[in-house]
């Protein structure tokens, strides 16, 4: 049976993982026969939003500990990964991968990536084994390796930041997926779109299925 390992960056589309994105991408790997096995970095989260009113809050939470609502507890830090365990590794997307797994939101394409992210990622790579990424979080991709096809879906301001990086942007619409054949990176733009649910489950599982083919 394959095992993905799906990686968490917090709960919340504002502040940490989008959870329609991180559920329906655990629900197609289940749906598809495979098992999954959550990760999400251990360090506190750039800030906190209030997800009714959008505005900051006056406190401090856990990546690791916010992940774990969206996991049922079953969850580990990031740090514990070892890719020869997995045949496969996800990214969610969110404002989490832009501020938590990275500062892409504050720093574009200037921006850092968290050191466990960027370990983990380097070594699916170099292990020659899929990484699938959604929303935004395809950019931390376009900043650890440079030059990579990807997709974000069609904003301007994030193309341009991702070609700054080196990658290259094929514009996509609901559901559709680009692959990177040489790097084996599976990408899809969800709610970069203006999305309905049934269109994040589609995209989530083109993208499962899609790394499953390539496993």
């Amino acid at each position: 049976m394959k095992k993905i390992a799906v990686v968490l960056s917090g709960c919340g589309v504002y502040d940490g993982a989008e959870i329609h994105e991180a559920v329906l991408t655990m629900f197609a790997i289940a749906s598809n026969g495979a098992v999954y096995e959550v990760f999400a970095p251990d360090i506190d989260q750039h800030h906190v939003v209030n997800h009714l009113t959008g505005t900051e809050m006056d406190e401090t939470r856990n990546v690791l500990i916010e992940s774990a609502r969206i996991a049922r507890g079953k969850i580990k830090a990031l740090s514990e990964f070892s890719g020869k365990e997995f045949d496969a590794i996800i990214f969610p997307g969110g404002f989490g991968a832009a501020k938590n797994l990275s500062t892409f939101a504050l720093d574009g394409s200037n921006c850092q990536v968290n050191s466990d992210v960027e370990a983990a990622i380097k070594e699916m790579i170099s292990l020659g084994k899929p990484v699938g990424a959604l929303c935004i979080s395809p950019v931390i991709l376009a900043k650890i390796l440079g030059d990579v096809e990807l997709t974000i879906g069609d904003d301007a301001g994030t193309i341009q930041a991702i070609e700054e990086m080196g990658a290259t942007h094929k514009a996509t619409t609901h559901g559709e997926v680009v692959v990177d054949q040489q790097h084996k990176i599976v990408t899809t733009p969800c709610y970069m779109l203006d999305a309905r649910i049934t269109q994040i489950e589609e995209g989530a599982r083109n993208v499962v299925k899609t790394i499953l083919e390539m496993v």
